[in-house]
């Protein structure tokens, strides 16, 4: 069921800009991304007609299947493609073909390989490094002790323009904690990129203190679209 979609959509723009407000910041600084991860078509089809523009994605499969369906919902409009899960090294040409930026560079590796498929496919790719604020072993991402020599090498590529940094902070229980994260990855993009750099950062539980603290890009699933569907009820 679609059901609810567009005012969920509605709300969320109105959270965004209550936030800003707080902030002190205009709400055209925030891009909302709705993160698709196993979301039904017809809730996808909701949030475009509703008219959602930015698209987050965890799985290039899955985006490569959802630009399809969304693609003839109103072939005019132009939609934003995001990817902002793992990607692994056997997926960055398809990923080059899809996305318009790539939100969890987690590996030089990564990075390298990105810049030689975009110079191969003559296009040029933006994209943000990813933070493990908490060094977490379950988590991918630089630790902040790894940015500057980092970033020493990824300024350095022709194909592939670092504009940014993103974080899955660890669990907070207080959004006194939550802010603290996100204050450290905004300090961290101000070492970096002074600030005039990107943030993705926030998600639905936390995105209003993530703009308060200077996100740039929010990735909200469940709060927009309802919950996930489980593994075994998508199709293989």
């Amino acid at each position: 069921m679609n059901e609810g979609v567009p005012e969920r959509l509605a709300s969320i723009k109105n959270r965004i800009a209550a936030a800003c407000v707080r902030a002190h910041r205009d709400p055209v600084e925030v891009t909302l991304l709705g993160a698709a991860k196993r979301q039904s078509d017809d809730r996808l089809e909701a949030a475009c007609e509703a008219g959602l523009q930015n698209f987050g994605e965890n799985i290039v499969q899955e985006a490569e299947a959802h630009r399809r369906l969304l693609a003839g919902v109103d072939p005019t409009r132009h939609l934003t493609w995001h990817l902002i899960g793992p990607l692994q090294s056997n997926k960055v040409r398809k990923a080059i073909e899809i996305f318009d930026c790539v939100h969890s560079i987690d590996r030089l590796k990564i990075a390298r390989r990105l810049d030689l498929e975009a110079g191969k496919a003559n296009r040029k790719l933006t994209g943000f490094l990813e933070v493990n604020l908490g060094e977490e072993p379950t988590k991918h991402g630089f630790t902040p002790e790894e940015l500057p020599l980092i970033m020493a090498e990824v300024r350095s590529r022709d194909h592939l323009s670092i504009t940014g940094l993103m974080a899955i902070p660890p669990v907070s229980n207080t959004a006194a904690e939550a802010r603290g994260w996100f204050r450290r990855l905004r300090e961290l993009r101000d070492q970096f990129f002074r600030d005039d750099g990107c943030l993705s950062m926030g998600m639905s539980a936390d995105f209003e203190i993530a703009i308060e603290e200077g996100a740039t890009h929010v990735r909200i699933g469940s709060a927009l679209f309802g919950p996930r569907a489980s593994r075994s009820s998508r199709p293989s």
